[in-house]
């Protein structure tokens, strides 16, 4: 789990790539960057200023989403109740020996990340933080159930490399913790996950690319609860799904992964997946592809 080498991101920022599920923590443009447009921005943080919120780290790896998250928190005086859930120690381990990572952000970062690292739990009159160790699919349920979020953040490798954190049952037991008006935030624009969380009862909106980068169509997803126009404000970051998107919820990319018990292996979820896009009537993902001129490469589906 923790076989992990150093990646310099474009943006200058370090990240991690995991020899275990094949895959970088970040996109290589840079890590710094990828928490900042698709994770703070998109939080629309002004809504807490001076407020309390609650937030819960899905995947919290090296820690770039709470740290941006404490970073602004900070700078606004707001208070917040975090939950965080990660299988592996390593990469905090790491964050906390890179002194370039520790330069972005305030120095009460550090001091919060080495409470979470030695303790698991940091507490003073702003923040109270807890870090849950391990399998994120066991540790949600010591989360109490009467506690709701006002932010979740699924920031976990890509659903073919972990599929565990995007399955229906374990996104079910994610959105029964959001707060009315909450929002989850994911990187991922995968159909699976999207479906599954419309079916799950949220409104879904696409993260819109940033200005630098037009490649991609979408930079991610950001659901929300029980969705009410007349509460919701503007945001510059997100919007409703382009038809593009709408019809990539039609194709067998859509099916989605499967853990009845929340113990499958990521073997099995892909397996049965398979199987049941097998025996799909829906309209295959390779056709979607070609009428809008999309490549693999530009999918996590």
């Amino acid at each position: 789990m923790s076989e992990l080498i150093e990646v310099l991101t474009k943006d200058g920022s370090y990240s991690l790539r995991s020899l275990f599920f094949n895959e970088n923590f970040h996109s290589l443009l840079g890590a710094l960057e990828e928490t900042k447009l698709k994770f703070t921005a998109t939080s629309n943080l002004q809504r807490f200023k001076g407020k309390s919120l609650n937030v819960l780290d899905i995947c919290f790896g090296l820690g770039y989403n709470s740290a941006s998250l404490l970073n602004e928190l900070i700078k606004q005086k707001s208070y917040l109740n975090l939950y965080a859930l990660e299988i592996d120690k390593n990469p905090l381990e790491y964050s906390l020996r890179n002194e370039s990572f520790l330069k972005l952000w305030a120095p009460k970062v550090k001091i919060i990340f080495e409470s979470l690292y030695r303790k698991d739990y940091f507490e003073d009159q702003f923040f109270k933080c807890s870090i849950l160790w391990g399998d994120a699919r066991e540790k949600i349920k010591i989360i109490p159930s009467s506690f709701k979020f006002d932010l979740i953040y699924l920031d976990g490798f890509s659903p073919q490399k972990c599929p565990q954190v995007w399955t229906i049952e374990f996104l079910s037991k994610v959105t029964e913790k959001l707060n009315s008006q909450g929002y989850l935030i994911t990187y991922s624009s995968s159909a699976a996950v999207r479906k599954t969380l419309r079916n799950l009862g949220l409104e879904i909106f696409t993260i819109k690319p940033s200005f630098k980068n037009r490649t991609f169509w979408s930079q991610g997803t950001v659901a929300i609860a029980k969705f009410d126009k007349n509460k919701f404000k503007p945001n510059l970051n997100f919007e409703k799904l382009s038809v593009m998107e709408e019809e990539h919820l039609l194709t067998k990319a859509s099916i989605p992964y499967r853990d009845q018990n929340l113990n499958s292996s990521k073997h099995d979820i892909i397996k049965h997946r398979l199987k049941e896009q097998l025996l799909s009537n829906l309209v295959p993902t390779k056709k979607w592809r070609e009428k809008w001129g999309m490549t693999k490469l530009a999918l996590k589906s």
